[in-house]
């Protein structure tokens, strides 16, 4: 099969590789129909060493059953599912409390001993039966597809930033980030109630897609000028809550900077650092609540999909650029030099 596999910084390579096959009886196989390049891929793509054998990458995919292990009892060949960006067994206390993410049975995708990257022909999916979900009365002509792609991981992250901190009517949310995270966190907010919704972003095209979802101010300025402008538009109250959509300290910063007292920041950004202030002057003086982690879309996909395929909402528009598998060299270069939003891969 072909797949992306990253041989370090702006190393991006279509190669081909040994065809996934069953390994435990919960596996199951899947073709993939479509996937897409993440932001948190583009960590890698900013910083990996170089490596001769490289590394296959990829967590983003919708497809059709191939092949199941003896075990899987809820899949059939043919099926079409949203394989989430990571995979759980959805049984365990830790599942049932929603928290698929960090199942312990479960795991991430391109680590030393788990399946390769799902930008791929076909991946092998453990834990089939708890993670795979099946999309009813879809295939792979529907032109839903890049909004049910995106319940594989960035609609449905934003939306766990917005769930998390507890997002309602009359709440006044400030997302920190245009990526389509952050803009995912906007729809996501709006969803819930959000009374006003600050976006801080300042890249036009993306901060208008924002304004259509529901924001309903825009700051473009950074650091102190921007913490200074949205508590200007805040009566110098601050938000309620901030959703931090980008994982790097300067973001981390900013949340602290316009988060009002008893407030909640919920990160969902990938953190980039490993001290985030936590202190009197940041957080403890003001009772403000620090949430958020890796999304367990698992939770939430299946009360997202027939909002999709009803129209309420429309989260694929984050996709501005579509490539081919041989071409995904150049999505990740155009996310990267900005010009693009979110590439979509097709195969």
């Amino acid at each position: 099969m072909k797949a992306a596999v990253i041989h370090g910084a702006g190393d991006v390579r279509v190669e081909t590789l040994p065809d996934p096959t069953i390994v435990e009886p919960t596996d199951a196989i899947v073709r993939t129909v479509r996937a897409c390049v993440c932001g948190s891929d583009l960590h890698p793509y900013h910083s990996m060493p170089h490596s001769e054998q490289g590394v296959p990458i990829g967590h983003e995919l919708i497809g059709v059953v191939e092949e199941t292990g003896s075990a899987v009892t809820s899949l059939r060949r043919g099926d079409f599912v949203i394989a989430p960006f990571a995979w759980a067994d959805n049984t365990c206390d830790v599942c049932r409390d929603g928290f698929q993410t960090a199942c312990p049975h479960g795991g991430f995708y391109g680590n030393p001993g788990s399946p390769g990257g799902q930008q791929a022909e076909l991946a092998r999916i453990p834990q089939a039966d708890g993670s795979l979900v099946v999309v009813p009365g879809v295939d792979e002509t529907s032109d839903l597809l890049p909004s049910l792609l995106t319940l594989s991981d960035v609609y449905l992250t934003g939306y766990h930033a917005a769930h998390m901190a507890r997002v309602a009517p009359g709440t006044t949310v400030t997302v920190v980030g245009d990526g389509a995270v952050g803009l995912s966190a906007v729809l996501a907010s709006r969803q819930m109630g959000a009374e006003r919704i600050i976006l801080m972003g300042r890249h036009r095209a993306r901060t208008d897609l924002g304004r259509e979802w529901g924001a309903t101010d825009v700051v473009a300025e950074r650091g102190d000028e921007g913490v200074q402008r949205v508590l200007d538009l805040t009566d110098g109250q601050g938000s309620h809550v901030v959703l931090e959509a980008v994982g790097h300290m300067p973001a981390y910063e900013q949340s602290y900077g316009v988060v009002r007292a008893g407030g909640v920041i919920s990160r969902v950004g990938v953190p980039q650092y490993e001290d985030a202030p936590v202190g009197f002057g940041s957080l403890f003086g003001r009772n403000v609540t620090l949430t958020g982690g890796p999304a367990p879309v698992r939770a939430y996909i299946e009360a997202a999909i027939p909002q999709v395929l009803s129209g309420e909402i429309e989260p694929g528009r984050v996709f501005d650029k579509t490539v081919v598998l041989d071409d995904i060299a150049e999505g990740y270069a155009a996310m990267d030099r900005r010009e693009s939003l979110k590439t979509l891969v097709t195969f």
